[in-house]
């Protein structure tokens, strides 16, 4: 028996349906705040941070932990709150239920966008991400809950999943700045583009809930696209700004309350953390989707949604603006950055 937290949307319900439907799994547990709909699924209603879950966990061998808040317009501190309270509960549940193994979803993130990074990473690669960035302090404190859960608990084992961009009906800031008129390009930076669509990711869950690979797994497309080539093939033309420039002006706009979007994660778009996701592939899996192909997705996805910064822009904003008024509008954030910055002396 496998239980699904976060089975009415998203990645949960996609793999609950593919788990579902497949003759390897004998019963899937669906659970989440509300009933979705997954036919063959046992329902189990009720909020992940509740001790009950439990014994809706009894019988399960494997326990995918799903239900997380990645909403960029969510308070800050109760998704944080409801990320890292509801990871507790689920593996502390799931060791007094009985359950064998428990499969945690992260983020390639948690690498850290770095200048000197190998391209690709390993997956034993330290991680080096900040708490800069979008959901980034979650997503680590989350991975070592996972580390520990096995000490606390013998018998436990915890299989973490870190996938790259993740595309398919998402929502970040990463798929955001596709979403802007002009491809914003730091300085001086190297930026290397590699998704994982939503299908690769629910295919390698599903390779994670049958035990053929364990421990921390990398999930993304076979290589890398170089920024030339995203911006050749999305037709998207780069707005070119010092880094100085971009982040005083990102970290205003966010102290401001203007955009969701903290300056940390400029950093995810100037340097490499493309993963090489070598243990999937040892165990017989190759993604089905391409970088190019991805990338197309998100493109057909995104169209006719406009954003500033990770900001989205109303359908009369968007009008008013334009494409060459939104990226005058960044620029001019940029301006006020540096004016206040002189009249500080810094």
């Amino acid at each position: 028996m496998v239980a699904i937290t976060g089975a009415a949307s998203g990645v949960g319900h996609a793999l609950a349906v593919r788990l579902s439907e497949s003759d390897q799994v004998r019963k899937v547990v669906a659970i989440d705040e509300r009933r979705g709909d997954v036919p063959g699924a046992t329902w189990q209603v009720l909020d992940v941070r509740d001790p009950a879950i439990a014994e809706k966990l009894r019988g399960a061998s494997v326990v995918v932990h799903l239900a997380l808040d990645l909403d960029l317009e969510s308070d800050p501190k109760a998704r944080s709150a409801f990320n890292v309270r509801g990871t507790q509960t689920v593996l502390t549940a799931a060791a007094a239920a009985g359950v064998h193994r428990v499969v945690l979803c992260t983020s390639a993130m948690v690498y850290g966008a770095q200048a000197d990074n190998d391209v690709p990473l390993a997956e034993d690669a330290p991680l080096r991400a900040t708490s800069e960035a979008s959901f980034v302090d979650d997503l680590l404190e989350i991975e070592r809950l996972g580390r520990r859960a096995p000490r606390a608990h013998p018998g436990l084992n915890v299989t973490i999943l870190r996938p790259a961009v993740l595309v398919g009906d998402t929502d970040t800031a990463l798929t955001r700045y596709f979403e802007s008129p002009r491809l914003l390009v730091v300085a001086g930076s190297r930026p290397c583009w590699q998704f994982c669509h939503v299908d690769d990711l629910v295919s390698a869950l599903e390779f994670a809930v049958l035990e053929k690979v364990d421990g921390e797994i990398a999930v993304g497309c076979d290589g890398w696209l170089e920024q030339e080539e995203v911006e050749e093939l999305s037709g998207i033309r780069r707005m070119e700004l010092p880094a100085a420039v971009a982040f005083g002006a990102a970290s205003r706009l966010h102290r401001l309350g203007l955009t969701p979007s903290p300056a940390g994660d400029l950093a995810y778009t100037m340097h490499p953390w493309v993963v090489s996701g070598s243990k999937l592939y040892e165990a017989g899996w190759r993604p089905r989707w391409s970088n190019e192909e991805v990338l197309a997705e998100l493109l057909a996805e995104v169209e006719g949604r406009n954003s500033v910064a990770g900001r989205r822009l109303g359908r009369k904003d968007a009008t008013t603006l334009g494409a060459a008024g939104a990226t005058v509008a960044l620029v001019g954030a940029a301006a006020v950055v540096r004016r206040a910055r002189k009249r500080r002396g810094l």
